[in-house]
């Protein structure tokens, strides 16, 4: 089953930032997220129903995922 592409607004994503660091973001359409560009921080917050859930509790760390 293919995953849906995000689908928001361009001007959103364009002031969106990453409420731990305040760095941008990318888009990971097939995860449904928005990946931290910040290697430091790298968290990635889920988007549901096309609405970003910007909450840090939610995220999903990617860090170590990316050094195994």
């Amino acid at each position: 089953m293919a995953a849906s592409k995000i689908n928001l607004d361009p001007d959103l994503l364009a002031i969106l930032v990453c409420p731990k660091c305040r760095s941008e973001f990318r888009v990971d359409d097939d995860a449904n997220e928005l990946v931290c560009t910040n290697a430091g921080c790298a968290l990635a917050y889920p988007v549901r129903d096309d609405i970003p859930v910007l909450l840090i509790d939610e995220a999903r760390e990617t860090k170590e995922a990316e050094t195994h």
